[in-house]
């Protein structure tokens, strides 16, 4: 007959068995360690300990944070995080074997899984497993840059970051922008819509400077449950200083490169009698070149004129071009629709010299800046420029 003290022992020694049982982890991402029993039969635990951040378990994680393994009395010896599929995200172990860290961003809406092993100080192995899943937007907006690698342009022209969706948190998009140059220059982003943002200059640009511009947008919340798609560069040069200056009651346009003038064109600009015609007043750049372009303004009467050497300043409607129907005019007369009138070889002259960005500042005329403009970004005081920053 069996004692009932000996049936209790056995209890004993079979819940000893259980605590031996292999490692895992705990939902705060702290390694379980594997038990060893003593001499006395007791539990004797590793003092190892591996931590992770983002925790085993965690949602929406954050893509841009970088993932960290950690151990404590211990050294960790493999490490590895996995995406969907089994992709390793690339990342390095601290020399002194205590934390791992990733090195590149994580991907939306995905499932990461660890694999970690450390060694503790008291030679017991203890691991970590489990997973954790990153943010998945709403939506993910894309956005360009203008000017586009390589280019070289004008002393005026604005560094432009559109989204193909309005933003609503404007101060993360401007802590994810910066503006590297050969020289130092005072200048700052202003939002001109809510799906637009340039940055200019305080003045003009020194000439023959390179300009280089990061919108790191990719993992940055836009707000609304919106994140930006994709990082955006650009590396572009800003060319000799060359500046067009009219004052519309001269029938003059002046040419001037490094603050000296070099050409002065006969004009004709916008008609003088009628407000809404005159060519109106403010600093501008040259938008676009076109040999060949076609004019039609149904408003006015007339369609489908072609004119050449074609420079566009302003989405208003206003451009240097060639006009020699009316050179009976040019030089005498303002009579146009808000353009410059140029003789054909002086049109053609200025059109060679030109660069997309060059500055056109009109002066005298009635007619204020249409601020509805696509570049409006000199028309705006320094003080006013600052004031369209993220508040």
């Amino acid at each position: 007959m069996i004692e009932r003290r000996t049936v209790f022992k056995a209890a004993l020694a079979a819940g000893a068995a259980l605590v031996a049982a292999a490692c895992s982890s705990t939902n705060d991402g702290t390694a379980l360690p594997t038990g060893a029993a003593g001499a006395d039969g007791e539990s004797a635990q590793p003092v190892a300990k591996i931590t992770a951040e983002p925790a085993v378990n965690a949602k929406d994680a954050p893509v841009l944070k970088p993932v960290t393994v950690k151990v404590a009395e211990g050294k960790l010896t493999e490490c590895k995080v996995t995406a969907d599929g089994g992709k390793a995200v690339k990342g390095d172990t601290a020399p002194d074997g205590l934390t791992w860290t990733s090195s590149e961003p994580l991907g939306y809406g995905k499932t990461y899984t660890y694999a970690a092993k450390a060694t503790g100080a008291d030679g017991k192995p203890v691991e970590l497993t489990g997973s954790f899943t990153t943010i998945s937007p709403a939506k993910q907006v894309r956005a360009t840059l203008n000017p586009a690698d390589n280019a070289q342009v004008g002393v005026a022209m604005p560094i432009s970051v559109k989204f193909q969706s309005p933003v609503k948190d404007r101060a993360a998009v401007e802590k994810a922008l910066s503006v590297k140059t050969d020289k130092d220059v005072e200048g700052a982003w202003g939002w001109l819509s809510d799906s637009q943002v340039d940055y200019r200059p305080k003045e003009y640009w020194p000439q023959n400077i390179t300009v280089s511009v990061e919108a790191k947008l990719y993992g940055v919340e836009l707000g609304g449950g919106a994140y930006g798609k994709a990082d955006v560069t650009t590396k572009f040069k800003i060319g000799r200083n060359q500046v067009v200056k009219i004052s519309t009651p001269e029938h003059q346009m002046h040419v001037y490169r490094g603050g000296s003038q070099v050409k002065s064109y006969p004009c004709a600009n916008g008609l003088d009698a009628e407000v809404d015609r005159n060519t109106p007043n403010g600093t501008y750049i040259v938008m676009s070149k076109e040999p060949s372009a076609i004019f039609d303004n149904a408003r006015y009467g007339y369609t489908n004129v072609n004119k050449k050497w074609a420079c566009r300043f302003s989405n208003h409607g206003e451009f240097i071009h060639e006009n020699q129907d009316n050179a009976a005019n040019i030089g005498k007369t303002n009579n146009s629709h808000g353009c410059v009138n140029l003789l054909e070889a002086d049109a053609k002259d200025y059109f060679d010299s030109a660069l997309v960005g060059d500055p056109v500042e009109i002066t005298g005329s009635k007619l204020g800046a249409p601020m509805a403009s696509d570049v409006k970004d000199w028309n705006y005081s320094w003080s006013a420029w600052k004031g369209l920053g993220a508040k």
